[in-house]
């Protein structure tokens, strides 16, 4: 096991941050514009579409798993992680552009199959076989919660930034190229070729170091018996149900964000600034956050952020169609965003440890993929949420003026659920004590002590 203190190198954080910055140019896109795209491109109902990610979600969540068991008995020279950083990179830029190329001249039976099948393609099969790695390969760098939390600050600074070069230029992009169906393709074209080339830096600037405990079982884990090691530590099972509400308000927040500038302020331009300014003030918040983790410990510094990331949605309640306040309700969310993303991937990382002294298994892919699991399941009701509720709502995309029940729906998506969900990681987050728990674990693991025999 690897010396606890181990201090890594501004370079292989910055090369570990990039990992995010490739992934979120898909994922990101599929967050903010696919439901666009599908509804006002493709013209399919928002109804269908919602169904069809949720179903795809589900079946994700199982190549999740999947992936996690085949991440956990991968051994080479590169170590668990890197070689499927690489392997991916290129199907991972070919998805981007499949997502976004639903051929004009099918009808809508045969419309509504190519999106199935595709977006099942993207997002179970070719992401999860290249995100689940990088996560995990959080936890193979150091095994210092300081550095983790390091790292994973670096992670979300260029998800963020991989967050804003898709809200801001994509649909410049897509008018440059001319404002229908095929100037998406080429966008993420160019999207594309961008991320093969971030995913490079990850892969040569990274390396994995940690190994299991000497005292720790090494035997291949069977499947079944892996998942009920899982729900043997109680301490995932928290932080993979607060990244299901996590998400949830992510998904929402991107997705609803397009629908609430168009038709509640009535300027679907403002859709940019509001993401943008979030966006930057999550950046710039972030440089401090691990100075204040230093001080409070990661557990407090996502509560305090779902506290700040929830009164940020619950401002635009009240601040109308405000410019100003809108722009203070966008920062606000930005500044909670920051103490959320900060510390959410990193608590994963911990609770490896925690599931070693307490099972006598180390499963860093497993852990880290049953928690994809999580946050893909909240992303995906976010996403079915988004369809099924602007459906119920009467969204219609060619109407001049929405229904008093679609605006309602739109509120309910951008505002009210967000709300919710951040009080629900708050109460949820108030149970986790493993911040204070950690070095003691770790000197057990090195001492072999509190290593259980499952035999």
């Amino acid at each position: 096991m690897e010396q606890k203190t181990t201090k890594i190198s501004f370079w292989e954080r910055f090369s570990y941050g990039c990992g995010d910055l490739g992934c979120n140019i898909i994922y990101s896109a599929m967050s903010a514009f696919l439901l666009f795209y599908y509804t006002d491109y493709v013209h399919i109902s928002a109804g269908i579409v919602g169904t069809i990610m949720l179903v795809s979600r589900i079946f994700d969540g199982v190549t999740d798993l999947i992936m996690g068991v085949i991440v956990d008995r991968t051994k080479s020279k590169m170590g668990k992680c890197r070689p499927w950083i690489l392997r991916m990179a290129i199907p991972f830029a070919i998805a981007g552009i499949l997502l976004f190329s639903v051929p004009s001249g099918l009808g809508q039976t045969a419309k509504i199959a190519y999106i199935f099948i595709t977006y099942n393609l993207v997002s179970s099969v070719i992401y999860t076989a290249i995100n689940v790695p990088y996560a995990t390969l959080n936890a193979l760098i150091t095994q210092d919660q300081y550095e983790r939390s390091v790292l994973s600050i670096f992670r979300m600074i260029l998800a963020t930034t991989g967050t804003l070069i898709i809200t801001n230029l994509t649909l410049p992009l897509v008018q440059a190229f001319g404002n229908n169906a095929s100037a998406w393709t080429k966008a993420f074209a160019v999207f594309g070729v961008l991320a093969v080339i971030i995913f490079l830096i990850t892969f040569t600037g990274t390396k994995e170091r940690v190994k299991p405990s000497e005292h720790t079982k090494q035997e291949k884990i069977p499947f079944f018996k892996g998942i009920r090691l899982l729900f043997q530590n109680k301490y995932w099972i928290m932080i993979t149900l607060t990244l299901v509400f996590i998400f949830i308000i992510y998904s929402l927040n991107g997705g609803a964000a397009v629908y609430y500038a168009k038709v509640v302020l009535k300027n679907p331009n403002l859709v940019g600034p509001m993401n943008l300014v979030a966006s930057i003030v999550q950046i710039v918040a972030m440089f401090f956050t691990a100075f204040i983790i230093k001080k409070i410990g990661k557990r407090n510094m996502l509560i305090l952020g779902a506290i700040i990331y929830g009164l940020g949605f619950a401002m635009f309640a009240f601040v109308g169609t405000s410019y100003i306040g809108i722009m203070i309700a966008s920062g606000l969310k930005g500044v909670g965003n920051a103490g959320i993303s900060s510390c959410m991937f990193a608590i994963v990382s911990d609770t490896i440890e925690y599931g070693e002294w307490k099972t006598g298994y180390r499963t860093e892919g497993l852990i880290n993929s049953a928690s994809s699991f999580g946050f893909k399941v909240g992303n995906g009701l976010g996403s079915a949420m988004l369809g099924w509720i602007l459906a119920l709502g009467g969204y219609a995309e060619k109407v001049v003026a929405q229904s008093a029940s679609a605006l309602t729906a739109i509120n309910a998506l951008f505002i009210y659920i967000p709300v919710l969900s951040a009080v629900l990681i708050v109460v949820i987050m108030c149970f986790y004590k493993l911040d204070k728990e950690y070095d003691g674990i770790v000197t057990d693991l090195k001492e072999g002590r509190g290593v259980a025999d499952n035999d």
